[in-house]
């Protein structure tokens, strides 16, 4: 899949991230659509089943855990890329047992998230390709 064609969903309390990574993912050639909580993300998250799903793990209301394991009740957690402060281990492996795919901890190179959103993507489309081959 190309980037041109690939949406990603970033979910983050803060306005600066979501305007960051929107620049950033557009100029790699990324749709990007944002959402500025779990429960808000999950809505966009069904209504647009974006490639990978970048999620701020501590947001308030719903955090990125609870966000993620709904995502998974409805079927839409399987790219989901957790963004978390460096120090949260505990959190990382809640996380990690609910089914996250990945994570990056902030501050973050964005070069290196380009490369875990791409590395994504790749085994998103693979995982697509196959279950229509396997049907």
């Amino acid at each position: 899949m190309s980037n041109s064609q690939a949406t990603i969903l970033v979910i983050d309390d803060q306005p600066g991230i979501r305007r960051l990574l929107t620049e950033v993912l557009q100029d790699e050639g990324y749709n990007v659509l944002t959402a500025a909580n779990g429960y808000e993300g999950i809505q966009v998250a069904i209504d647009f089943k974006p490639a990978v799903i970048l999620m701020d793990m501590k947001m308030p209301g719903m955090d990125g855990i609870e966000a993620l394991k709904e995502l998974k009740r409805q079927g839409q957690g399987d790219q989901v890329i957790m963004m978390t402060a460096y120090g949260e281990l505990d959190m990382v492996n809640e996380a990690r047992e609910a089914g996250m795919r990945d994570y990056i901890t902030k501050p973050f190179d964005i070069m290196s998230l380009c490369q875990i959103i791409e590395a994504n993507i790749d085994s998103s489309s693979f995982t697509t390709e196959r279950r229509l081959l396997i049907g």
